[in-house]
């Protein structure tokens, strides 16, 4: 269990003082995950608390919990993460927080023996980040009674409304948050309704919270033990007018740093950038999420995908630090991982659905987010940290690799090669996931598939990620030695299983060309045509991808990096459907889940806010602006500007552990004027696209050559 702190010195007084302190059930008692299933983890609540103050010899305990504490309810009647918030404003008590108040009704406090071990948190806090006003405020519908508005921020968040306009004294209010609007300009959210084949029937989204006005001039209504996904609020009851001065949007998210911006020539490319923002922004809460109204479950295949990406956009260490200690916690004692952390008990080990944890490029999270964050940030303590966790999971990987085989394969191939010790063909994987187009068939069909294609190459790829941080941390040789050989046993396994005599690939997609030259899965001499097949393929889908889950925000750098920089611009431009900009072009201010998210018709499906595919930015910053470190934390690094796609000129700026480093490019006629800041402490490689290099030091230079 985290503990927070916080400085109270503005709020004491001379004197006597009242502390209270309200609790809700937040996860711990709360509705959770996909079963959204509640008193998962204990049906009691408890608080452990102690005002500290520093005096002449030091700190010393002021006050503490203990048996002269005592327990009543109070205005918030009910209150969910996931369900929402309810209040009773006429339940307020000012008299409260005064000496004098008789708390003699009051039940005293129950001593809980609780066997946790109590931690710093390490993470930024939640906290109240932003503040937005509507765009529009629209009435809509037939109301019995009072009216009923939907408010429209402008802008798909995480967080809550405040209500400033409560109405008169028992007036009550209902508050429904929510993505999209439907037809008829009302709120829909029956698109993200948890409807999955392994639960009995659709389980409503929630997101719905209610208060009674106490009629008070000035009384506001801010829920405090939820938080909601939405840019669209619907606000039934209120006998009178509701403008948009009655109701401000509250960002509510980790308070992260920013470290990374990003623009260009193209509007709607910043606009695709600053939606992958904003869903950064909403699924960083405590953990990072998938979502933040549906499930809001802390999913490691999505931070697998996205963490190095957040880096250039935020200083994301600490946070993901802390969440990688919960993933380390709920790993099973054979290395397994969890697919969602902090796991909850009805989607552990032991539940019905245990069989789905432990998915390739999931549980890789352990290896690829350190390793990641490593080269982001320079700092070798989160390797250290986590090097038990990730030799466990490649332990485990290799183990299920080597124990056992897939039915299909078996039949096939009764008598199994040599080289299968290292292909992992068995167990529950996602696989490629929400590939355009897809809809899932008999899950039982779709768990029990083949997808040793993916698990067998993110075994390598960890495996050989592995070595490199136990290189790093100096570990000994035998240990790096064991690694290095699943690595390479895997990539031979891969090779035997998925390459062609003739040198093409088996599978003949978009996301297996893409891994196999993005994990270096496919020999030197083999990389060129892998590469040309590549844009093939993409030429063939009409200038749209066709990749997934796990390759999609590798899709255009490694295009880029194979010299076919055109195809990757020619995909991040496309405004067709399945593309980037289609989300943009019908009016998504954050990613979606599905590329159709919002269909032509205005229809929607899934979540609105999943910022998996946004690791396309990552590109941008890369080789639209060309800065990427070439040794951890930035010490050293390449700027290797890459024009294209009809753009005039782009601009990024980084953070980095050793300050700010700013690229500039622009196209003047025939030439191309490119400044660059350098920070001290570091040294920058110049590649101009004309093939100008330099090498410069800390301060401020610019070159002009022909475009």
């Amino acid at each position: 269990m985290q503990f927070q702190s916080y400085d109270v010195s503005g709020l004491l007084r001379p004197g006597g003082n009242v502390l209270t302190v309200l609790l809700a059930d937040g996860w711990y008692r709360g509705q959770v995950g996909m079963s959204r299933s509640a008193d998962q983890y204990g049906t009691d609540i408890a608080l452990r608390l102690q005002l500290e103050v520093l005096g002449e010899h030091g700190w010393s305990v002021l006050a503490g919990t203990d048996t002269s504490w005592r327990t009543s309810t109070s205005h918030v009647l009910t209150a969910d993460l996931i369900a929402g918030q309810a209040e009773d404003r006429r339940l307020v008590d000012a008299s409260l927080h005064a000496l004098a108040y008789d708390d003699s009704g009051w039940s005293p406090a129950v001593v809980r023996d609780v066997h946790v071990a109590v931690v710093r948190a390490i993470a930024p806090p939640v906290r109240r980040v932003e503040e937005l006003r509507p765009v529009v405020v629209a009435p809509v519908g037939n109301a019995v009674v009072g009216n009923t508005v939907v408010v429209d921020l402008g802008q798909n968040i995480n967080g809550w409304v405040r209500l400033s306009n409560l109405g008169p004294a028992g007036t009550q209010l209902t508050v429904r948050h929510g993505e999209h609007l439907d037809a008829s300009g009302d709120l829909t959210t029956s698109h993200l309704d948890v409807n999955v084949p392994i639960f009995s029937g659709p389980l409503p989204l929630g997101q719905v919270d209610r208060v009674v006005s106490a009629g008070i001039a000035g009384d506001t209504f801010e829920p405090r033990f939820t938080t909601h996904g939405f840019r669209f609020v619907r606000i039934e009851g209120h006998p009178g007018p509701l403008g948009p001065d009655d109701v401000t949007g509250v960002v509510v998210h980790t308070d992260l740093q920013r470290t990374g911006w990003f623009e260009c020539s193209d509007e709607r490319v910043n606009r695709l950038h600053e939606a992958v923002v904003w869903s950064l922004r909403d699924n960083v809460c405590g953990i990072p999420t998938d979502c933040p109204q549906r499930e809001r479950a802390g999913w490691t295949g999505d931070w697998q995908v996205f963490a190095s990406t957040a880096a250039y956009l935020y200083d994301v260490l600490g946070f993901t630090r802390s969440w990688l200690r919960d993933v380390a916690l709920d790993q099973r004692a054979d290395g397994c991982v969890a697919g969602v952390s902090p796991c909850p008990p009805s989607e552990g080990f032991d539940s019905p659905l245990g069989r789905l944890n432990g998915s390739a490029g999931w549980g890789d999270v352990v290896v690829s987010g350190p390793w990641g964050l490593y080269e982001a940030y320079g700092d070798t303590s989160l390797l250290r940290e986590s090097w038990e966790s990730l030799t466990a999971w490649v332990g485990y990987a290799a183990h299920a690799a080597a124990t056992g085989r897939h039915p299909t394969r078996e039949a096939a191939r009764p008598a199994a090669a040599a080289h299968e010790k290292y292909l992992w063909d068995t167990g529950f994987h996602w696989g490629e996931w929400l590939e355009p187009g897809f809809e899932l068939p008999d899950f039982g069909a779709f768990a029990g598939a083949d997808k040793s294609e993916v698990a067998t190459a993110y075994l390598h790829r960890s495996a050989a990620t592995a070595v490199r941080i136990g290189e790093v941390l100096g570990v000994d040789e035998a240990t790096v030695a064991g690694l290095r050989a699943i690595a390479e046993g895997a990539r031979t396994a891969w090779q035997a299983e998925f390459v062609r005599a003739d040198g093409s690939l088996a599978l003949q997609s978009q996301a297996s060309h893409v891994r196999a030259l993005a994990f270096g899965l496919v020999p030197d001499e083999l990389r060129g045509s892998v590469a040309t097949r590549l844009v093939e393929l993409v030429d063939a889908a009409d200038g749209h991808l066709t990749t997934g889950f796990l390759s999609t925000g590798l899709l255009l750098p490694t295009l880029a990096d194979a010299g076919h920089a055109a195809t990757a611009y020619e995909l991040l431009l496309q405004d067709t459907e399945p593309s980037w900009l289609t989300m943009i072009d019908r009016g998504a201010t954050t990613v979606w889940e599905r590329w159709n998210g919002v269909d032509a018709n205005g229809v929607a499906s899934e979540s609105l806010n999943h910022y998996s595919k946004g690791a396309v930015v990552s590109f941008l910053h890369q080789h639209v602006a060309g800065l990427r470190p070439t040794s951890p934390g930035y010490r050293t690094f390449d700027v290797r500007p890459t024009p294209g796609g009809g753009l005039t000129w782009a601009r990024a700026r980084h953070d980095s552990p050793f300050g700010s480093i700013v690229v500039a490019w622009r196209l003047e006629g025939v030439e191309l004027h490119l400044d660059l800041e350098v920070p001290g402490g570091t040294t920058a490689r110049v590649v101009l696209p004309e093939g100008t290099t330099a090498t410069v030091g800390p301060g401020l230079h610019a070159w002009t050559v022909r475009a």
